[in-house]
């Protein structure tokens, strides 16, 4: 997005720091953002908190007095893996542990519901935005876990719904599908990983900007959009030249 020439608010529950084996912070990706040739926010926001969702586009508001695009990316679950020594992530649901629900659903679904709720008005006023729900196919076939993909499902869901209810304001609701992303928690695991056909964190980036930039983008507002399929209609690639193909359902 900071390609693209945008001012971008990102955001993390630590402003300064990571995760504990994390390299990357919220500053450091800031100044990422400004050397590809943006602007950049960094607010430290925990969105598991709706007062602090909130106060951010609050801030969002005073300092920009608009809103363009929404990337909904926050999402839980996928820490702890494995638990006591055991490996959890891929046990049928009776096995599960309930806490993998309840962070799906609330640092997700309902993060993702709250974001878009308070940027919904900020669109409507200029009927003019993009809402993005990254999403994945576990939505549409089981992959992992039923806990997974019921979150998933749910947040397809909330994008057609609220397509639908903004469809008479022009402002568009996509669910993003990406594949593989070369995350720094992906990439440390690469070794055990098939990373051939994997995307850049900046590939789905081009794909929100190619979305955001579509005269016509109302035609795809509540549908799902696959990142490699977009790189193919709009011409753009990764940032390494390549062109990843788009999976199946």
């Amino acid at each position: 997005m900071g390609e693209a020439g945008c001012t971008v608010y990102i955001t993390s529950r630590e402003k300064g720091h990571g995760a504990p084996d994390m390299e990357e912070t919220l500053d450091g990706t800031a100044e990422e953002v400004k050397g590809l040739g943006g602007k950049c926010v960094p607010v430290q926001c925990d969105h598991r908190s709706d007062d602090q969702i909130e106060s951010l586009f609050k801030q969002i508001s005073r300092d920009q007095g608009r809103l363009d695009i929404l990337v909904n990316n926050v999402w839980a679950g996928y820490e702890n893996m494995s638990e006591g020594g055991d490996f959890t992530w891929n046990r049928p649901f009776w096995e599960q542990p309930p806490w993998r629900w309840d962070a799906m659903f609330q640092t997700g679904v309902r993060a993702n519901y709250v974001a878009s709720r308070l940027a919904a008005p900020m669109m409507i006023q200029r009927r003019k935005g993009l809402i993005v729900n990254i999403s994945f196919w576990a939505a549409q076939k089981h992959i992992a876990n039923a806990i997974c993909g019921a979150s998933k499902a749910a947040t397809d869901k909330l994008t057609r719904d609220m397509a639908e209810e903004l469809k008479p304001y022009d402002v568009a609701v996509v669910s993003l599908y990406p594949d593989l992303v070369r995350t720094e928690r992906v990439t440390k695991a690469g070794a055990h990983l098939d990373l051939r056909n994997s995307e850049s964190p900046r590939f789905v980036g081009r794909a929100v900007a190619a979305l955001a930039n579509d005269p016509n983008l109302v035609r795809k507002s509540g549908q799902l959009a696959v990142a490699a399929s977009l790189a193919r209609e709009y011409g753009f690639t990764d940032v390494d030249g390549s062109q990843p193909a788009p999976l199946a359902p």
